[in-house]
């Protein structure tokens, strides 16, 4: 049966049921919710902007954008992006998607936290950026209808204290790999989550490079 939630089709087919059976099955509810209103807010922005956009795709990249903070990537030294844009490449792989479909994909997935570029590139990469900035710190929050907003978080509700669970989940699946912070806002999570984080500083990599001047 088809599921419309804010004038939004959740896209019913056999590759957005396994994304979501196996986003469900390897991450918490709180991770799950959060993916799904991240669709759901990426959606209503591109029918806002009148944007072309594929809805499986833009459910798939929101499924995985926050995969590669899961357990299993524990020991991996990539930043979470790449490794979630990683699992979302290999998964379209197993369901024959076409190679430039997935590189556009990727390129959401991995850029969904670098401001000031995701909105410059296609809308998919565009609409999972502002799906999650929407969800995570209320970027745009005003230009979702307060029917809009309800009706998504009757479905799929925020957790109390989401802000600083979703917070806390980042830092659990960064603080093994600190230096992969470096440039980005994660560096934030962490210097707000861990005491004995020390940020790498840009200026400070040049000035103390092994070049002599």
């Amino acid at each position: 049966m088809t599921t419309t939630i804010a004038g939004v089709e959740i896209p019913d087919s056999a590759m957005t049921r396994a994304a979501t059976n196996q986003i469900r099955g390897t991450t918490s509810v709180l991770m799950f919710h959060h993916a799904l209103r991240v669709f759901l807010f990426g959606a209503l922005t591109g029918y806002r902007g009148n944007l072309t956009f594929d809805e499986e795709l833009l459910y798939v990249g929101a499924m995985f954008h926050n995969a590669g903070l899961n357990v299993q990537h524990q020991r991996s030294a990539y930043r979470f992006e790449v490794d979630g844009a990683n699992a979302a490449r290999e998964f379209l792989r197993q369901h024959g998607a076409a190679e430039n479909v997935i590189a556009e994909v990727w390129e959401a997935i991995a850029l969904h936290t670098t401001p000031g570029i995701p909105e410059h590139m296609s809308p998919l990469v565009a609409l999972v950026s502002a799906g999650v900035q929407m969800d995570v710190r209320g970027a745009g929050y005003d230009e979702f209808t307060a029917q809009q907003r309800d009706e998504i978080l009757q479905a799929y509700p925020r957790e109390c204290g989401f802000k600083m669970k979703i917070i806390e989940a980042y830092a659990r699946g960064m603080e093994h790999r600190p230096k992969t912070t470096f440039g980005t806002v994660n560096a934030d999570v962490l210097d707000r989550w861990d005491p004995n984080y020390r940020r790498l500083n840009f200026c400070g990599l040049v000035l103390g490079s092994n070049w002599p001047t």
